[in-house]
């Protein structure tokens, strides 16, 4: 995309890639894992008003230029949440617009739960604010509803998955990746991935060129630091502590696929539709679930997405 200003911040101890494009109220978006660089976040608008200003700060699983050591704690959601208004220089101390998407929707929940008075208002798609659960660690949970093989639970075995994952080939993994509509859980198998390659297809909004992109960034880095933040949900489950019970104070709007497999899993829809949600993110709009659709939401319908940013942030 033109007029992209490329930029590295030294903020919270490391080095952080921004891009920047616009002028106005600063739009930060936090998007992660393989919606990689500016290429993904720029699939749902490149300004979601005329007059706001897109700034992507770019977490260091993406394989763009925000350097992590491989270390199992480095990239928590809890230091990425303070780490990123911070790092859009245009921003100063005013707040910001934030829209996240993936891991990147985990770091803006953080953001909003820890320092709510840097957001002005947030856009989060596909993963909902889940409080935290003081009882039960979250890979504890999760695998007691999927089993040992569910993918976050694979994810904890160090270097295993990482080499599975470059044996299918990492092509063949982003094409696998996008290109699922399958709402229930994902499972690695012991063995390794079984997706069938010869029957993978492209959906309509990615391409040759989109995957090539994709997974040139993660043959320059590897596939460690994004599994990092999986093998730190235990640890980010410690570390917010002293917020349990603790609600979202800023005005949100949530957007959802029905087809998500984050919005799917047990308990989830009713939560998100029938009043938990709304009672722990107070300020929340009505939620918005696109029939049909996946994960990939701002990319699978990037007008819809960009249309629902703009009706939300104007009101502001």
């Amino acid at each position: 995309m033109e007029g992209i200003i490329h930029r590295s911040v030294k903020v919270n101890g490391i080095r952080m890639h921004v891009a920047e494009k616009g002028e106005g109220p600063v739009v930060c978006s936090s998007t992660a894992s393989r919606s990689s660089g500016t290429r993904g976040a720029t699939r749902s608008s490149a300004s979601p008003t005329p007059d706001t200003e897109p700034s992507r700060p770019t977490c260091a699983d993406t394989g763009t230029p925000t350097p992590l050591p491989p270390c199992p704690t480095t990239p928590s959601s809890t230091s990425w949440a303070t780490s990123s208004p911070s790092s859009t220089p245009s921003a100063s101390n005013r707040p910001v617009f934030v829209v996240g998407h993936d891991w990147g929707a985990v770091v803006a929940w953080n953001l909003c739960l820890f320092r709510p008075d840097r957001v002005k208002a947030l856009v989060n798609l596909s993963v909902p604010f889940r409080p935290r659960n003081p009882t039960i660690k979250p890979v504890d949970y999760y695998r007691s509803l999927h089993g040992d093989d569910h993918y976050i639970c694979r994810f904890q075995e160090h270097g295993v998955v990482e080499e599975q994952f470059v044996q299918f080939g990492i092509d063949a993994l982003h094409k696998a990746f996008f290109s699922s509509l399958n709402p229930g859980p994902f499972s690695i198998p012991k063995e390794g991935l079984q997706w069938p390659k010869d029957q993978i297809s492209l959906p309509s909004w990615l391409s040759e060129e989109d995957i090539k992109y994709f997974a040139s960034n993660f043959e320059k880095t590897g596939f460690t630091n994004p599994i990092n933040y999986y093998r730190n949900i235990d640890l980010n489950w410690e570390l917010t502590e002293p917020w349990t019970g603790a609600q979202i104070q800023v005005p949100t709007k949530f957007i959802v696929g029905d087809r998500d497999l984050v919005y799917n899993y047990p308990g989830v829809p009713d939560y998100v539709l029938k009043g938990g949600f709304k009672k722990h993110v107070p300020l929340l709009e009505p939620v918005v679930v696109m029939p049909g659709v996946g994960h990939w939401i701002n990319q699978e319908k990037p007008q819809e997405i960009t249309e629902h940013i703009r009706e939300f942030i104007r009101k502001f």
